[in-house]
């Protein structure tokens, strides 16, 4: 983990270790905080990296627990620090805007402001001199100089006063413009911390997902041996039992039972697994226990494939890019530069008060040249877009998001939980002769079924008449692969599919076998019911498609956006899916791996790729994604790893989502805009070019609130976006809604 101040500290690291002997290339992550470097070993050790970091100003911390140890104090010192500061600001801002005529205004604001600026403040000046060192310079250099002119001419203007008097000036004092300043710079670093400490949640959940012991079997003796995960060697037989997680890849030698891969293939349904069936590490067995040889361990697991790819697709991100940072290595030095002429040309043409006006225009030029409005400009419109879509169920992670979405060509959406609703339901019910009893004795025995269908099943008959008496079972069998069987009253019935009926010679009703085809044909899983020799009902279960789901991928491609599906289930199921959805490119039968790499292909192709998905086999998905959407009902995992949740998961709001992005960026540009021209134009003007030519020569207290005023009509602008609508218009056609 690295420990940079801001974006442009990302470029001097890179350049640090990459000219290091020994290292053949160093990518610097700055909005995960983390470098990758390749070396080699026989020519330089990892401690070097650290040693070299910290003579450079900066440091890094290999030890994973260290690092995380190391954020969590920084992430709380700063926000002590910004609280305080924010604190003690707001009353030197409201002094020095409505009471400076009070008894001692000018000794309060100096005692209040000056614990922000070199007290909670002095890490930029740290950094700044750190920078200085190295011929360099930053965003906190900048800050650096205009809150220490700020602070040094204003307590120069209260202890001398009559310095400027006598030449008929004004003297004023702008603690709070310094104040004001370390509190918002503060701030902003205060929320990029906490978005950083976002970053590695993910893999940690991920690998939480591997349980630390497992059950090994002797071979020999049949002793079962509790040990670390770590020490599970290739060959091992390990034991798992109901409600454990599977610990490695492997194949099942013994037993059965039904394991939750949702993890792997999105699909809710736990999947059957007998002799010979392949299990993965991560996934969770339900009732049966079993037990499987080890096959891949350690690294060569799926799972930590999943944890190995999420690292170096997040990895790969380029730094989240902050105009402030990019330009402050030309614009601090050039702000400097016209200071130091400014007050040179006036020493040159007016000898006789050149120093006075000279010193003047200097700190003038220092002062309107405050990085609060370019600061500001960003920042202001991020929280504002962050806050219009929180409204709208849009949560957003990062201000890389909010400028990615609007270059969105092409939305990849998972099919389980995202465009279907994720649990399998009863579609279909169809029965010889409508008999309430006959429907108890099936509700009952799927209630004691362990298959994971059986509970849509049982929802299915909750509304039903209760008057019927209870039931219970002379006998009740669980077939394996093939469903339950109970006797009441000397009359057998099973439930389950058509290898139950096929096995014990159970006559199929013409109109009920017509019917079971059609639900086949539509990709839904169908459950038989019977009685002793003959078939009484069928049942259609399937994973319905959400009821915004048509509509949200209609609205997707009118805005010519390119939508595909991507899903784990099998190609009838996902060509029903695409059909019904409106949906032309899908694939099926996808792991997540392949997931990854079909976006992976896409982005080669020149795409901007979103992905939307809700499952935990998403995860790599998202990482590789250029924008990770999650649904908000979906695992943690996901939501962690991608930068935007759609708290409702509701697929419609994703075309807000781009809409609310492209709204933002327009705002950030303008906000830029505003406070370039702020500067291009009030620099030369606190320099005194318009001197020779009307005698106007800018005070410095016409500075200060012009200073203000660039930062005051920045918020404004960026708080227009609370009152935007973001429904595209291509929605309000399709909704009916031009005068919203």
């Amino acid at each position: 983990m690295l420990e940079m101040s801001c974006a442009a500290c990302a470029g001097r690291v890179s350049k640090v270790l990459n000219n290091l002997p020994g290292v053949v290339s160093a990518v610097v992550n700055y909005a995960a905080a983390t470098v990758t470097i390749q070396y080699n070993p026989s020519e330089i050790s990892p401690g070097s990296f650290r040693e070299t970091l910290q003579e450079a100003g900066y440091d890094l911390l290999i030890d994973v627990e260290e690092a995380e140890q190391a954020h969590a104090v920084r992430y709380r010192k700063l926000k002590v620090r910004t609280v305080r500061a924010i604190i003690l600001s707001v009353p030197v801002v409201i002094i020095g805007m409505f009471f400076m005529e009070m008894p001692y205004a000018n000794e309060i604001m100096l005692l209040l402001s000056m614990p922000v600026v070199f007290g909670l403040g002095r890490g930029f000046f740290v950094n700044a001199w750190k920078q200085l060192r190295r011929r360099s310079a930053n965003m906190d250099t900048l800050v650096a100089l205009s809150t220490g002119i700020a602070c040094l001419f204003s307590l120069f203007n209260m202890l001398f006063p009559e310095f400027w008097l006598s030449e008929d000036l004004h003297p004023h004092v702008y603690f709070e413009t310094a104040g004001v300043i370390i509190s918002f710079i503060l701030l902003g670093r205060l929320l990029e911390e906490k978005a950083k400490g976002n970053t590695s949640s993910a893999i940690k959940k991920l690998t939480g997902m591997q349980p630390k012991t497992v059950t090994v079997v002797d071979d020999e003796s049949g002793v079962h041996k509790t040990i670390p995960v770590d020490r599970v060697r290739k060959g091992d037989i390990l034991l798992v039992r109901p409600g454990e997680q599977v610990a490695v890849d492997g194949v099942v030698v013994e037993g059965s039972s039904y394991v939750d891969e949702s993890m792997l293939s999105g699909e809710p349904v736990p999947v059957l697994k007998e002799k010979n069936a392949s299990v993965f590490a991560g996934t969770i067995n339900r009732k049966g226990s079993f037990r499987f040889r080890a096959e891949k361990v350690g690294s060569d697991t799926m799972l930590a494939q999943i944890i190995r790819m999420v690292e170096e697709a997040q990895g790969s991100r380029a730094p989240v890019q902050k105009m402030a940072d990019r330009v402050a290595a030309v614009f601090v030095p050039a702000v400097i530069g016209i200071a130091v002429l400014s007050f040179i040309a006036w020493l040159l043409f007016d000898p006789s008060n050149g120093f006075t006006y000279g010193l003047l225009a200097m700190v003038t030029v220092l002062i309107i040249a405050c990085p609060c409005a370019l600061g500001l400009a960003t920042p202001t419109a991020i929280i504002a877009g962050i806050g219009k879509g929180a409204e709208r169920g849009i949560l957003v992670k990062d201000a890389g998001s909010l400028e990615t979405a609007r270059n969105v060509d092409t939305v990849v959406l998972d099919k389980t939980g995202t465009i279907t609703e994720g649990k399998p339901v009863v579609t279909d019910m169809i029965w010889l002769n409508d008999d309430d009893r006959k429907k108890e004795v099936f509700r009952r025995l799927e209630m004691l079924s362990e298959h994971p269908l059986a509970e849509a099943v049982v929802y299915y008959f909750e509304g039903n008449d209760d008057s019927c008496p209870p039931l219970s079972f002379d006998k009740f069998e669980s077939i394996s692969g093939k469903g339950v069987m109970g006797i009441i009253q000397e009359q057998t019935y099973y439930a389950g599919n058509r290898r139950l009926l096929e096995d014990h010679h159970i006559e199929v009703n013409e109109q009920l076998e017509e019917e079971a085809r059609l639900l086949v044909r539509e990709s839904k899983t169908v459950i038989w019911f019977a009685q002793t020799d003959k078939a009484l009902a069928v049942a259609g279960v399937t994973d319905k498609i959400k009821d915004t789901s048509i509509e949200a991928i209609r609205l997707l491609y009118s805005q010519g956006i390119e939508v595909c599906m991507l899903t784990g289930d099998h190609e009838s199921a996902a060509r029903e899916v695409a059909e019904k959805s409106g949906i032309v490119h899908y694939k099926a039968n996808l792991l997540p791996h392949e997931k990854a790499e079909y976006i992976k292909r896409l982005q080669s192709e020149g795409k901007t790729v979103a992905m939307v998905g809700d499952g935990i086999n998403d995860s790599a998905a998202f990482a590789q994604s250029d924008l990770g959407i999650a649904m908000g009902k979906g695992s943690d995992i996901a939501i962690h790893v991608a930068q935007m949740t759609i708290i409702s998961s509701d697929l419609t709001r994703i075309p807000e989502a781009i809409r609310l992005s492209e709204l933002t960026v327009t705002t950030i540009r303008q906000n830029l805009f505003w406070a370039f021209i702020y500067n291009l134009t009030g620099i030369p003007v606190a320099a005194g070019i318009l001197y020779p030519i009307s005698g106007f020569l800018l005070n410095p207290a016409i500075a200060g609130a012009a200073m203000a005023l660039s930062s005051v009509s920045v918020v404004m602008n960026s708080l227009r976006l609370k009152r935007k609508n973001i429904l595209s218009p291509q929605a309000r056609v399709i909704r009916g809604l031009w005068d919203v």
